[in-house]
């Protein structure tokens, strides 16, 4: 799904909103989401789960082409852990012979 979709999700949901509307109230919400974690505050959403910054540490990468070594500075990136009932939601959702492989790979772990 993307953006657009979840604006024709919500304006199916909501007949009284116009798209112009929808569209809106998904910009303030996304918008809203990304100021908070541009100040490093966390994000959760019950039942779906948390956005937070985590911190990568400086380290040295190679170039591809030429292997050469290239220093990849420190950053902070975006982290989301879907929650019990997304995965549970997501896990219920796969086809019984997934289920039976993930189950195999997790054993043999």
């Amino acid at each position: 799904m993307n953006r657009s979709d979840l604006v024709a999700a919500l304006e199916e949901c909501f007949g009284q909103l116009s798209r112009r509307d929808t569209e809106a109230v998904v910009k303030t919400i996304l918008d809203a989401m990304s100021h908070s974690l541009e100040q490093g505050r966390r994000i959760e959403i019950r039942g779906f789960g948390s956005f937070s910054i985590h911190a990568r540490p400086p380290r040295m990468g190679r170039n591809p082409r030429s292997g050469a070594a290239v220093a990849i500075p420190a950053k902070q990136v975006p982290h989301f852990k879907a929650g019990k009932a997304l995965r549970e939601a997501v896990d219920a959702g796969l086809p019984s012979n997934t289920k039976q492989q993930a189950a195999s790979m997790a054993m043999s772990s």
